[in-house]
């Protein structure tokens, strides 16, 4: 008898272990033979999941931002009363998370820089959305340009933290930008 595999269930354990590889040999280092390779598959049976490298990473994107926004994902942070404790909480999950979130994006900063400028990915689109939104939704604000604001400031802490290491006080920084959001939204 023939053993029935959960097409779905078989492609989301081949995307978890794909971003491991990923972030390891980066996008435009690692070819589909490879990537077939390290996960002990055939390379028919990747291109039968993944018509592409692309596609694989694109998948890949969609997956990750909707496990990392889905509402078990933020039940972790809990339910803090006020804003600041939102804020703060965002904030430890981001310091405890630092090296997945750096870890992604790597991976799409390598994925994007041999992209023409004017490049506008679909997947790392709805990413964005979902992050925003998930985002504003905790933080119990509606200005998806100030979500923007926040994950673009906590994108430039990870890779300055990359690269300067412990000479970059993550508290630091975040308590400044808590202080500027906690002031600015109360302003609103």
């Amino acid at each position: 008898m023939p053993k029935i595999v959960d097409r779905d269930e078989y492609s989301q354990e081949l995307l978890r272990k794909c971003f491991d590889l990923f972030a390891r040999y980066g996008y435009s280092s690692i070819t589909m033979r490879q990537i077939a390779s390290e996960l002990n598959v055939s390379t028919g049976t990747l291109y039968h999941y993944f018509p592409s490298k692309e596609s694989l990473f694109e998948q890949l994107v969609d997956y990750l931002s909707t496990q990392d926004t889905s509402p078990e994902e933020i039940a972790k942070l809990g339910n803090p009363q006020t804003l600041a404790e939102r804020i703060d909480g965002m904030m430890n999950f981001v310091a405890k998370n630092e090296a997945y979130l750096l870890k992604k994006i790597l991976i799409m900063i390598d994925f994007s820089q041999h992209k023409d400028p004017a490049f506008n990915n679909e997947a790392l689109q709805r990413a964005e959305n979902l992050y925003e939104e998930a985002l504003c939704q905790y933080l119990g604000i509606s200005n998806r340009v100030l979500a923007n604001f926040i994950v673009n400031q906590i994108e430039g802490f990870l890779l300055r933290r990359f690269y300067l290491g412990e000479r970059f006080s993550f508290a630091e920084e975040t308590n400044l930008l808590r202080e500027i959001l906690i002031t600015y939204l109360e302003q609103q």
